[in-house]
């Protein structure tokens, strides 16, 4: 593998300053032609997600199919625009210099993608790059192995292993041997901690890192709140891929008075969307299922834990023997959850909603702000007052207020985390940005000032223009 590896990561490094020289429009085709395949070979990818975790393919098509369509389209229309340069001020003390900034691309790029959106995040990093000048290897991730296979394939049909390289493996094996090349840049998206291993990686080769992680995502209830609305929402963002989102609700910070009311409503909306019953819900073609059996005795342990220490479950908690086969975690909601349960610890993955009960707002703010920054804040209620209030006292990856996950859909702003929840972002423009070295160039105009500065310096007694010259800057010297 090593050597295979090798030979790929000399291969491109041939063809890259061939690929960073290619027009806007021929970055465009290629685009255009992965776009075409994707349309083309979309029920393949229904077949593999569905294998893989039992992902229905309407939910496949609205989670990672369509918003990689999105992205490429977004692409597409904007990349001549992002690829002119752009002209800087002029400059005080040289106003006859002209100055741009010029996107150029990184070079070689690695990218290592996650399993829960194992296409979206696959193909959505690749496009930013591929409009930016690179050439790629990617990596996705060995848990979805229908998946994988299936991305494998797909993008030899589009480009040459010299352009975008697809390789397969298991994560650490196969990671560790792809982080030992000199990339130009890495981008990963995963948990914290490998988050930190890639990044002690990228420092020691000096290459750029963007790391898109996760973190325990809050949702936080304001005394206004319209009750039925947040809970639709709020169980739609847990439950929709069985919670395996990286920006998932994890908590609901709720005044204590709202609780059984929100909960109550919560299970209801649980209820409708997937069955009445848990043995009807374990049959729904709708619900998804988790990734590893190994997850489920995870979820199994820490909601076991919970409801031991004083916990209550709403709705789920309920399991059968089957379940770790069938890789199946109930939805829950726990009432009466606190900071000392194991559930608290770490991000969940998974469809269990914790809810922690408040009595004033200040209260859940600084629950908030005591730990480490989220990928995701959510706020649901109507004064605008108390809204501006959270979003300025606390710090997040991104903020969604009066609805769940929908921050990441619009391309013309930047996603991205803060902190343990991530370093970078991308979407749109910001991707292209991302995998681009934004250069400044300047060019001499027809007057130099600086034939006028060059030693020996203005000494006592100097007459001329260019004792003049040298008064004057010494003039600005003193004011700076």
């Amino acid at each position: 593998m090593s050597d295979f590896l090798n030979n790929l990561f000399e291969l491109q490094g041939k063809n890259r300053w061939a690929i960073a020289r290619t027009s806007v429009r021929e970055r465009i085709e290629k685009l255009q032609r992965l776009r075409k395949a994707i349309v083309k070979r979309q029920q393949e990818f229904y077949d593999a997600v569905w294998n893989d975790f039992h992902k229905p393919q309407t939910e496949a098509w609205l989670t990672e199919v369509f918003p990689a369509l999105q992205e490429i389209d977004h692409t597409v229309n904007h990349l001549p625009d992002w690829m002119e340069d752009k002209d800087g001020s002029w400059s005080f003390l040289f106003p006859l210099n002209h100055s741009r900034s010029h996107f150029e691309p990184k070079g070689r790029v690695l990218i290592m993608a996650p399993w829960n959106y194992p296409f979206l995040l696959f193909v959505s990093p690749i496009v930013a790059a591929i409009a930016a000048g690179n050439v790629v290897i990617a990596k996705p991730s060995h848990k979805t192995p229908h998946v994988a296979i299936f991305l494998e394939s797909l993008f030899a049909e589009v480009f040459p292993q010299n352009e975008v390289a697809v390789v397969l493996g298991a994560g650490t094996e196969l990671g560790d041997k792809l982080l030992a090349l000199p990339f130009d840049h890495v981008f990963f998206t995963g948990s914290p901690k490998v988050g930190a291993h890639i990044a002690e990686c990228a420092a020691r080769m000096h290459a750029g890192v963007t790391l898109e992680l996760g973190g325990k995502s809050p949702v936080i209830i304001l005394d206004d709140v319209k009750i039925k609305d947040a809970a639709k929402k709020i169980a739609w963002g847990k439950c929709l891929n069985a919670g395996q989102t990286c920006i998932a609700p994890d908590f609901v910070l709720c005044p204590s008075k709202l609780v059984q009311p929100l909960v109550n409503a919560i299970a209801d909306n649980v209820k409708k969307m997937y069955g009445d019953t848990e043995d009807t819900r374990r049959l729904s073609k709708n619900f998804v299922h988790i990734v590893e059996s190994r997850t489920v005795e995870r979820h199994q342990a820490l909601i076991k834990d919970a409801c031991t220490k004083g916990a209550t479950a709403v709705i789920g908690a309920q399991f059968s023997p089957e379940d770790i086969e069938n890789r199946y975690t109930p939805a829950t909601v726990l009432t009466g959850v606190t900071p000392d349960m194991k559930i608290m610890a770490s991000e969940i993955f998974g469809p269990i909603l914790l809810i922690v009960a408040y009595d004033s707002l200040d209260e859940a703010i600084t629950f908030v702000q005591n730990r480490p920054k989220p990928l995701a804040l959510y706020i649901f209620g109507k004064s605008e007052a108390k809204i501006n209030e959270v979003i300025v006292r606390t710090t997040s990856g991104s903020t969604c207020v009066n609805h769940c996950i929908l921050q990441i859909e619009n391309l013309s702003v930047p996603f991205g985390g803060v902190g343990m929840s991530g370093t970078g972002n991308y979407h749109g423009f910001y991707g292209f940005k991302t995998f681009s070295h934004e250069r400044n160039i300047m060019e001499q105009g027809a007057f130099d000032a600086v034939n006028y500065l060059y030693p020996p310096y203005h000494q006592k007694g100097d007459k001329g223009f260019r004792a003049k010259i040298q008064r004057f800057f010494k003039a600005m010297l003193k004011q700076a």
